[in-house]
Formats: structure tokens, sequence, C-alpha cells
């Protein structure tokens, strides 16, 4: 497990909370500052993932998540905000990327390339059967989830419309 690069993809065959995991202590061992403090600055927004319960009392309440209720959505998501806020930071400071933005990158799936959004929507969606291409977003979005950029989606179905 040692000599696994840092960072996730949907292709290993783990979850992504158990990469971070394993990427923590190898990272500690490395001596590597930079990925630990990253990968530790995820896993502390984790008291964010909460459960909706209803307490005895009738009252409504919340629960944080079981580790084996974590998803990869929910982690990419964490992952998601950090990087938007990052990049926010980095252009008040007028810089391009940091140590920081590289590495949470890692743990972020390959976004959807014009092309494969292109390809996919020309198999399976029927633009005809839509007002406005735009209505064809959803579906669009439903299929490459987190991997699709929105701006990018409107792009597309405007050009195939067009």
């Amino acid at each position: 497990m040692s000599d696994t690069p840092y960072g996730w993809d949907d292709s290993l065959d783990t979850t992504l909370l158990a990469k971070l995991k394993s990427d923590l202590k190898q990272a500690m061992r490395a001596h590597d500052d930079d990925r630990k403090n990253t990968v530790r600055q995820i896993i502390s927004e984790f008291p964010k993932l909460t459960v909706p319960i209803t307490l005895e009392s009738g009252k409504k309440s919340s629960r944080l998540k079981k580790d084996e209720e974590i998803t990869n959505d929910d982690i990419l998501g964490i992952i998601a905000g950090l990087v938007k806020s990052e990049k926010t930071t980095l252009e008040l400071q007028k810089k391009e990327s940091s140590p920081y933005l590289e590495i949470l990158h890692s743990y972020l799936p390959q976004p959807a390339t014009e092309g494969e959004i292109t390809a996919w929507v020309k198999e399976n969606i029927d633009l005809t059967q839509f007002k406005s291409p735009i209505q064809a977003m959803g579906p669009v979005m439903k299929h490459f989830g987190k991997k699709a950029d929105g701006n990018l989606v409107k792009k597309v179905l405007a050009a195939l419309a067009g």
C-alpha cells in the first residue's frame, strides 16, 4: 500500500475515505507536511456531514455521519468546496496555484471533457423532445454528476441545438 501514489479516482477499488486515511498515514511517515495538512483539512470538514433524525420528543435534529455512511460524493463535495475557497484566496493573492490546491485536485475525478459530454448527449438525448436545449441539462448533469461543469454542459447543449 505504501507505494501507491497519492490521490484518488473511481478506478481504484477503495473508497475515497479509505484512500484519504491511508494517504494521511503515508504522508506522516514520509514527513510530507503539505499532503498531511491538506488531508487533515479535508477530514476536519467531516462534521458538516450529518444525517437528519427525529428525537423521542419529536424534535428534529441531526447527528454526524458514521464512517461507513460517508459516501465518495459527500467527500467530493467537501473537496470541491475547499477548492473553490482556495481559488478565491489565490485570486486575491494574484496567484495561479498552490501546493494545497494541487493536492486537493488529486482527489477529484478528472472532469468530463467537452468531447465526452457532446458524444454522450448525441447518443443518449433527443434534443427535439425539449422546448429548449437547456432543458436537457438535468439528464446530462445526472449522468455526469460532479464530473461535469454546468457551464460546459450549457455550452455543449447550445452548440448542438444551434
